[in-house]
């Protein structure tokens, strides 16, 4: 599925520390925590709380962002439809990635086990 050039240059210039307080309200109205939301951003991304913090206040882009992250390698598993695409189809790396964390972030919103949410084998 293509994103138009328009949806992918301000899903890049939009800023982590715009988005952040979102995240937070939307897992918190849903019973879950500050700390489960960054065990899911830092499953993803790799940053830890206080990198997450450093990038809030340096109020990075989403291009930045990502371009710091380093992908956890079962990213590729996160399926499904967030925000009307399928994130499988989504050609644009960068959005992509930003699909990716919002489909993380809806699954632990909606009560999805985290074994589940961060992509554990089945033992």
């Amino acid at each position: 599925m293509s994103t138009t050039p328009e949806h992918d240059a301000r899903i890049a210039s939009l800023t982590f520390s715009s988005v952040y307080p979102h995240y937070v309200s939307k897992v918190e109205k849903k019973g879950k925590t500050k700390e489960e939301l960054h065990e899911v951003i830092e499953w993803l991304t790799g940053f830890n709380e206080t990198r997450i913090q450093e990038l809030i206040e340096k109020e990075v882009t989403f291009q930045e962002f990502f371009d710091l992250a380093t992908l956890h390698p079962n990213a590729k598993l996160i399926t499904g439809v967030i925000c009307g695409y399928r994130i499988e189809e989504i050609l644009t790396p960068l959005t992509k990635k930003a699909r990716y964390l919002d489909k993380l972030i809806d699954e632990l919103a909606r009560g999805k086990k985290m074994e589940k949410i961060l992509r554990k084998p089945k033992e």
